[in-house]
């Protein structure tokens, strides 16, 4: 069983930075995505960026240019640089860890608790 352990939410100031990071278990790697969700109250777990063990990388519109998602596959851990922070990102950051063809190896972490206000 994978386990994601997630680290870096917090308070921040709309423009400021937060970098967050998930260190998963295990070993192996080297056929799953990595990615963070983020979900606010009231509203679905959205995709904000996933990257490949190839560093392909993928993100929400809303997010580039400001966010950046990195691997370290030695690790077995992936971080999320997120600059200029909005209000509305105001959400519940998950850490999701999924296999490219078997679906049922897919594994979230707990969350960690990122709050953009003055």
């Amino acid at each position: 069983q994978v386990q994601l352990v997630e680290s870096g939410g917090g308070l921040v100031q709309p423009g400021g930075s937060l970098r967050l990071s998930c260190a998963a278990s295990g070993s192996g790697f080297s056929n799953y995505v990595m990615g963070w969700y983020r979900q606010a109250p009231g509203k679905q777990r959205d995709l904000v960026a996933s990257i490949t063990s190839g560093g392909n990388t993928n993100y929400v519109d809303s997010v580039k240019g400001r966010f950046t998602i990195s691997r370290d596959n030695a690790k077995n851990m992936v971080t999320l640089q997120m600059n200029s922070l909005k209000p509305e990102e105001t959400a519940v950051y998950y850490c999701n860890v999924r296999h490219v063809f078997i679906q049922r190896r897919d594994y979230w972490g707990k969350g960690t608790l990122v709050t953009v206000s003055s």
